[in-house]
């Protein structure tokens, strides 16, 4: 309607106005819902032309588009604001327009340049965790919406299989892993755990047993002791320690944070694990194996969490690979001048002109950084993907100054794709302060399997205290507890702006009231359970009216194209979750103050199942496209 008055004011503007408008004075906004209206012209830009009050602008302006524009019934002008009523028949029309497209509000597939998704990333020396699990959330979401726009999609990962951080987990494993009878080390076969979490569980070993080396260092520091160290790390520390001296507690913790963090570099363990990765590059035969063993156990158990999450991807990426690429870069780079070297033999990019500190991308023993690795693999992806329009990295905001700085490192590369690549930037994500429930084995970030576990078995408690499932199989009980208990995670981590930092609540994510998943999951199988009951077919024939409720309703479902555009364009899942959300409170709100089965009149009962079927249409589509299933019943 608004391009239809639009052409109508454009083209009559010189007998309506005098004279000629430019299109960008026409402004549209939403109704306010005081006041009667389905549509609102900003009338202020018409005041100096037609030399009267806001008033009389809509007034002259309304009196023309009613006569105009048949589907226009009324105006009113209420000072810059001219408040337009459409007709019962156009809404009618769009019902039957939404009610006859299976695929509403989404473009025709592959209509739209291919675009990369980033998401999930993990590192393989511990297992997933509540991080992540917004991370795969919004990514999938993501990349669901932009499908939804008629992008092809690709949805990738980059697999972050190397490292120092591996080179712990492989360190500890080899110096702590007790042995069995046979001589052998414990394996996820041989203790029943997933490998994700026994990997970890040797990285956490891998930081206790430094720490408790470190410790024994600042002793001996403290002592006068610095037998077998590197004369600039006495200097230092020493000068560190009297620094102390006269300042009050939060400076000194401030200090002896540094002096630990020198300790925990001089340690025999890390030292070691720093050579491992050396013998990793080198391609040193026994540390390969190790890394491969221990690697597969990992992608195992990753594999399992991904399952329960309902992500998938189309292409992975490894860090083992790419960063192989990224150093041929460097080396090509540098020959170019894009990259200078230092006297130890470091290789760093410029980016003085930028405002920003030049970047390391070599070290000086020749290893790479993750900077090195996502040169190389951004580079890949094009070769991969020659079609590639643009990559959306779905990263924490904690890398804001990472991708900015990668972002310019390629376009001097002289990448000219560089510009469409997009950092999708997000909050981190806690649980409120002081609960204790869910926290990991280590006690020190929450798991994504025991949270997706311990949250299926909130739903489960909440569904049998309801009693709606008699009759059902205990397969199918299982399933619904997790279609609730996942349902309203993710619909909680995605209702929230990205960007946004986020506190999320285990048992308010599963209430049936509210701004929550289950709140709309139970409103599709209520409309299911409706459209079962029902024994005639829906219709809009004979209809030529509607009840405030059945077109406020329509208006809801009409705009749901435009929701879809605009989280597309915004990279926001929140845009679909608070949409959806808005449109079950006024289905609800319809189901409660009209009768559907009851209604005598035959015509009016086939137009308000119509209206339902509708509505249970593009839950179904919102919600899937936020990774979220909803029930037939529950």
């Amino acid at each position: 309607m608004e391009s239809t008055i639009k052409k109508a004011l454009l083209e009559n503007s010189e007998a309506l106005f005098g004279t000629a408008i430019e299109e960008k004075s026409i402004q549209f906004q939403k109704t306010r819902k005081d006041v009667e209206g389905d549509l609102t012209l900003v009338t202020f830009p018409f005041v100096k032309i037609l030399r009267c009050s806001p008033v009389d602008a809509g007034n002259k302006i309304g009196a023309f588009l009613t006569d105009a524009i048949d589907e226009i019934d009324s105006c009113e002008a209420i000072n810059g604001f001219l408040n337009i009523v459409l007709s019962d028949a156009y809404w009618i029309n769009k019902l039957d327009l939404v009610s006859k497209d299976t695929r509403f509000g989404f473009s025709a597939p592959d209509s739209k340049p291919t675009v990369m998704v980033e998401y999930s990333s993990p590192n393989t020396n511990k297992p997933l965790h509540l991080g992540h699990l917004r991370n795969n959330f919004l990514g999938y979401s993501v990349a669901e919406i932009l499908k939804a726009n008629g992008h092809k999609v690709v949805k990738t990962q980059i697999i972050n299989d190397r490292g120092i951080h591996i080179c712990k987990s492989m360190l500890a494993w080899e110096r702590f892993s007790p042995l069995d009878e046979s001589g052998k080390r414990e394996t996820p076969e041989s203790t029943g755990m997933k490998g994700d979490k026994l990997v970890g569980k040797y990285y956490v070993i891998f930081d206790k047993e430094m720490n408790s080396e470190a410790k024994e260092i600042i002793s001996s520091w403290e002592e006068g002791n610095f037998d077998g160290f590197d004369a600039d790390v006495e200097a230092e520390v020493k000068r560190l320690i009297a620094s102390k001296e006269g300042k009050d507690e939060k400076a000194i913790s401030g200090i002896d944070s540094k002096i630990k963090e020198i300790a925990k570099n001089q340690t025999s363990l890390l030292n070691d694990a720093k050579e491992m990765l050396v013998k990793w590059e080198g391609r040193d035969p026994q540390v390969y194996l190790l890394w491969t063993t221990m690697n597969s156990w990992v992608y195992d158990g990753f594999e399992k969490t991904y399952d329960m999450m309902g992500v998938d991807f189309d292409k992975l990426y490894y860090e083992s690979d790419t960063f192989l690429i990224g150093k041929d870069l460097v080396a090509e780079g540098l020959s170019k001048g894009v990259f200078y070297k230092k006297e130890d033999s470091s290789v760093w990019a410029d980016l003085a002109d930028e405002g920003i500190d030049d970047k390391l991308v070599l070290r000086s023993d020749g290893t790479a950084v993750y900077m090195t690795q996502d040169v190389g693999t951004a580079v890949d992806r094009y070769k991969d993907y020659p079609d590639l329009d643009g990559i959306i990295y779905t990263v924490g905001n904690e890398q804001d100054h990472h991708f900015k700085v990668l972002f310019l490192i390629l376009k001097k590369l002289g990448y000219a794709w560089a510009h469409n690549c997009f950092h999708l930037s997000y909050g981190m994500v806690e649980l409120p302060k002081g609960m204790g429930r869910m926290k990991s084995r280590e006690g020190t970030v929450v798991d994504a399997d025991d949270l997706m576990e311990d949250i299926i078995v909130q739903a489960q408690e909440m569904t049998q205290e309801r009693g709606h499932i008699d009759g059902m199989t205990d397969e199918q009980k299982r399933s619904l507890y997790e279609l609730i208990g996942l349902g309203g995670l993710k619909y909680y981590l995605l209702k929230v702006d990205p960007k946004k930092k986020l506190v999320f609540d285990p048992g308010e994510s599963i209430e049936l009231n509210g701004n929550t998943g289950p709140f709309i999951q139970y409103a599709h199988a209520r409309i299911k359970s409706l459209l079962a009951k029902s024994e005639e077919e829906s219709s809009l024939e004979g209809v030529t009216s509607f009840l405030p409720e059945e077109k406020s309703i329509v208006k809801q479902l009409v705009e749901f194209e435009q929701v879809v555009k605009d989280a597309g364009s915004n990279h926001s899942p929140a845009l679909i979750a608070n949409y959806t959300y808005e449109l079950v409170k006024q289905y609800n709100h319809f189901y409660q103050s009209v009768t559907i089965l009851k209604e005598e009149n035959t015509q009016l009962r086939a137009m308000r199942l119509l209206l339902s079927e509708n509505v249970a249409k593009v839950v179904s589509m919102s919600m899937g496209l936020l990774g979220v299933n909803v029930p037939e019943r529950m």
